[in-house]
């Protein structure tokens, strides 16, 4: 993919309706971890991006299959059920109880039954979904460059992750922090962490190398690329990797890269594939994985 075909994607310019879009995302989630069995991590509740924009896996309510997804290039949330039955709810600007009562509607209309805790997570200042008035932004230009970034990640993401034949994670998208990731293991259990709730602790249960995408927030104003390792060997810090506009954010503790440095670099591809390969190559040397149990061999 050439670095035209890569948009920018200023926070500033698209805030509102990435904090609007984040909030109906934990609606659809919510909905897919209340209608799916629990699996390691909470795996089974991510969102999977789609040439088209982001959807849950296969839901079931009673003897019913339905998924849900967002289309963002006809900016609609489709749910399709294995009857035939579809509801459309539209993407456009609308506040946050708006969108949740469309789509609790709309579920109800197919015979869904569904109840989810409607107090969003990982957020501050959290706002229930049926009083959020205040959420109402969608700008559809932006929306659509957030796809494409999201579909140009998933292949390099994927790319990375099929030299790997230890457990990971499949690419997903996580509605709670709203970022992408895919995460190696090197199957050791993980040393208990002091004070986590028991979606933290079942996160990193055991030890593991995470890759991301994150549209921007925080203490990272821009979107970026993450990489950074559950527990952190010693020394990690000090790794050199690439490319030279990655570097270490010591409040994070993860090796950070700026999405405009991908977008900008000569070849984008081989920017993002270098900084996971790199900072994956110091996390598993200093933290002693088995690399030659855990990786495919290349062939002679």
């Amino acid at each position: 993919m050439s670095r035209t075909s890569l948009p920018a994607l200023p926070l500033a310019e698209w805030q509102d309706t990435l904090t609007t879009l984040h909030m109906w995302s934990q609606v659809v989630g919510k909905i897919a971890l209340a209608k799916t069995p629990l699996v390691n991590h909470f795996w089974n509740a991510t969102l999977r991006v789609t040439p088209r924009g982001l959807s849950t896996l296969p839901l079931c309510d009673g003897t019913t299959s339905f998924a849900m997804e967002f289309d963002f290039i006809s900016h609609e949330l489709l749910i399709k059920c294995e009857s035939g039955d579809t509801s459309v709810v539209k993407l456009e600007p609308r506040s946050v109880a708006d969108f949740y009562a469309a789509v609790m509607n709309a579920l109800s209309e197919l015979k869904i039954d569904v109840k989810i805790w409607t107090m969003p997570v990982e957020v501050e200042n959290p706002i229930r979904f049926t009083e959020d008035t205040e959420h109402a932004s969608y700008d559809a230009e932006y929306v659509e460059r957030l796809r494409t970034i999201l579909v140009w990640t998933n292949n390099v993401f994927e790319a990375f992750r099929s030299s790997f034949v230890g457990k990971s994670s499949p690419v997903h998208f996580f509605w709670g922090s709203f970022d992408m990731a895919v995460t190696r293991f090197n199957g050791e259990k993980a040393p208990e962490r002091d004070g986590a709730d028991y979606i933290t602790r079942e996160a990193y249960s055991h030890k593991n190398i995470s890759h991301g995408f994150w549209c921007g927030g925080g203490l990272i104003h821009e979107p970026a690329f993450y990489g950074y390792s559950a527990p952190e060997p010693e020394g990690l810090k000090q790794a050199k990797i690439l490319p030279p506009q990655a570097y270490y954010h010591g409040e994070l503790n993860e090796f950070i890269l700026p999405y405009e440095a991908v977008r900008q670099a000569d070849e984008p591809e081989k920017a993002l594939l270098d900084f996971m390969q790199s900072t994956y190559d110091a996390a598993a040397d200093l933290g002693q994985w088995k690399r030659d149990e855990l990786e495919r061999q290349k062939a002679a």
